[in-house]
């Protein structure tokens, strides 16, 4: 536990040291924990163009043409999940363009594990970006009058066990 003249210094240094206060300051350090911006809630990063979202923005939904605030929103998950790809490919682009273009390299550079979460939120944007292109495309469907069934579940087993009845199944040559 503190002592008292402990506590006196701590309650004295924290007058002192208040943050930031003005707004840029603010903003600065709002952005400390960033360290790759794939899944934060701005879109853009430090040393990203506005400019470039927008007009990658505008093409896409030109390609895309929703109607309506449901499609609208789908089409914005649709491109700001494409801009976070783009962004994967440029880290990795910047991994394996430093020092030494290997996979080894890399794997010294920063770890397996790093190289592993980074594989994860590409897997994680892509079924998010596939997951609501889809539903774009059944809601653009439905409004055209095209019949459009659910979505079906697949039940897949990876184990060895369904991987020997699976290998059962198939006649031998």
């Amino acid at each position: 536990m503190a002592s008292e003249a402990q506590l006196a210094a701590n309650r004295s240094n924290a007058r002192k040291s208040t943050g930031p206060r003005t707004p840029v300051g603010k903003a600065v350090v709002a952005r400390n924990g960033i360290k790759h911006g794939l899944l934060s809630r701005e879109c853009l990063v430090k040393g990203e163009s506005e400019a470039d979202l927008v007009s990658f923005g505008k093409r896409l939904r030109a390609q895309l043409a929703p109607v309506g605030e449901l499609e609208l929103l789908l089409a914005d998950r649709i491109i700001s999940t494409a801009w976070r790809l783009r962004r994967l490919v440029c880290i990795e682009t910047i991994i394996f363009n430093t020092e030494g273009p290997t996979l080894a390299y890399a794997l010294r550079m920063l770890g397996r594990e790093k190289l592993s979460v980074l594989s994860r939120y590409e897997v994680s944007l892509e079924r998010s970006l596939y997951r609501a292109l889809h539903e774009l495309q059944r809601l653009q469907a439905l409004r055209d009058g095209q019949a459009v069934p659910p979505p079906e579940v697949v039940n897949v087993d990876v184990s060895i066990s369904g991987l020997v009845e699976a290998n059962k199944a198939i006649p031998a040559h």
